[in-house]
């Protein structure tokens, strides 16, 4: 079971794709500019940003499971 939930995890986090996540006003005065490596920047920092909570949920999860496996093991 672990195998297979670890092979799940793994093909979920090579499925990502890039994504463009900025609002339109942020989008709109960051193009305007002709330099576009600072619309970039932006846009890294939004994605880095959006995916730091879904880390530390998955982090805590793990540890939740693993000590609910825990005490399941200890009373077979």
């Amino acid at each position: 079971m672990l195998k297979r939930t670890s092979i799940v995890f793994v093909l979920i986090l090579l499925s990502v794709t890039d994504s463009f996540s900025q609002c339109a006003m942020c989008r709109a005065q960051l193009e305007s500019m002709e330099d576009t490596s600072m619309a970039e920047s932006v846009n890294d920092g939004i994605v880095y940003l959006m995916a730091v909570p879904y880390v530390l949920i998955a982090v805590i999860a793990f540890f939740i499971y693993r000590s609910f496996n825990k005490k399941s093991n200890k009373n077979t």
